[in-house]
């Protein structure tokens, strides 16, 4: 998010619905490949697959079962929260750093938005921490009344050049993206990326007692005919291991991929929200919820946790790319229209009031978010 003054593009951080966890597990490679129930005559070969590597399939983690007063729960808290702060720091660092290389002025650096809680100075930028975690943002000296720089600085944002501008709007959403790809080269080269073997038949992880396939004598662990039976649970036939790559070159191929199949992952949830958008809306998830996510993630692997970090980021990055008003998106759509009128800008006053409305819409929505999520979590239901 940027902000010229007093006007801000928000950084807003929403999940859409089955980005994560999406039931059943796909591959890495190829995300849009669920993984089915198959007897086989003979062992397909093994491959690469978002997973949880315990053997077991993964169940989608329920956002809202924080345990908070544990302290394994409140670890896991605090570790969900560390990604969505780095997460923001990274995206405005990259709008920052963009600025900085330029040698554009730059006037403040906040994570979130309201109330300051902390602030420093240094080089005469403000440095702030801020009450509502909705994001964050950069702020320039542009339309700044207190600022004692010359309106006409070539050194503001405003006067530069169209593709100066676009380089630092932009740098937010490219900072995400490298950040992702980073993690999951960590990933792959510090604990591998999980393979699934299928084996012919399935597994029974469950017999309920004194239904027919207990009277029958299965037990949990059979059935690897691949019959059904009634009374059981049936999973794959599954043996799940590591993979590391021999070397670094492996290895960036293997991050490409794993980067390129979430990314579809993403963009497939994102899709799905817009055409369901009635039926998918209550399930936008604000930052109270992303943490809670990224809680009971963080408590069953470490492997979900890279997983988590990589989605967000791919995530924020795609939707900060949506040209609507307060969003970066907004910003570069407002710098092609002024490229079409010949580099002619819009009336100051009507960028401001669109921006403005922007981020009304955008707390106002984050707010209302953060009171739902906090509403719905476990623990302040039996509070309640």
């Amino acid at each position: 998010m940027l902000n010229l003054s007093t006007t801000t593009h928000p950084t807003l951080y929403l999940l859409p619905p089955k980005t994560l966890f999406s039931d059943p597990p796909s591959k890495p490679f190829n995300t849009h490949s669920s993984l089915t129930l198959k007897t086989h005559s003979s062992p397909p070969k093994p491959h690469l697959f978002h997973s949880n590597p315990s053997g077991s399939l993964p169940r989608r983690p329920n956002p809202f079962a924080v345990r908070a007063f544990s302290g394994e729960g409140l670890q896991s808290v605090l570790e969900a929260a560390s990604v969505l702060t780095a997460i923001i720091v990274v995206h405005e660092g990259g709008h920052f750093a963009a600025a900085a290389v330029q040698g554009i002025h730059v006037s403040r650096f906040a994570i979130g938005f309201g109330p300051v809680l902390a602030r420093f100075v240094s080089n005469n930028v403000e440095y702030s921490l801020r009450a509502f975690p909705l994001g964050g943002f950069v702020g320039f000296p542009d339309n700044d009344p207190d600022s004692n720089i010359p309106p006409d600085d070539t050194d503001l944002l405003k006067n530069r050049p169209i593709l100066d501008r676009l380089i630092v709007i932009s740098a937010g959403v490219v900072a995400n993206i490298v950040f992702a790809y980073l993690i999951i080269f960590v990933q792959v080269v510090s604990v591998g990326l999980p393979v699934q073997e299928p084996f012919p038949g399935v597994l029974v992880p469950e017999v309920r007692a004194s239904s027919a396939a207990a009277r029958d004598g299965l037990l949990p662990g059979d059935s690897n005919d691949g019959t059904g039976r009634i009374g059981v649970q049936l999973s794959p036939n599954l043996k799940i291991s590591k993979v590391k790559p021999q070397n670094l070159a492996v290895a960036a191929v293997y991050a490409s991929k794993e980067f390129w199949g979430l990314t579809l992952n993403v963009l497939d949830s994102l899709k799905q929200t817009f055409l369901n958008f009635s039926q998918s809306v209550g399930k936008v998830s604000g930052p109270v919820a992303i943490i809670a996510v990224g809680a009971e993630v963080a408590r069953s692997s470490s492997d979900g946790l890279f997983q988590f970090a990589a989605i967000l980021n791919i995530n924020l990055a795609i939707i900060n790319l949506l040209p609507l008003p307060a969003l970066d998106g907004g910003s570069m759509a407002l710098l092609i229209v002024e490229a079409v009128r010949g580099g002619r800008k819009l009336p100051q006053e009507v960028e401001q009031r669109i921006m403005s409305s922007g981020i009304m819409l955008v707390i106002l929505l984050g707010l209302f978010l953060i009171v739902r999520d906090t509403l719905n979590l476990d623990f302040i239901k039996e509070i309640l």
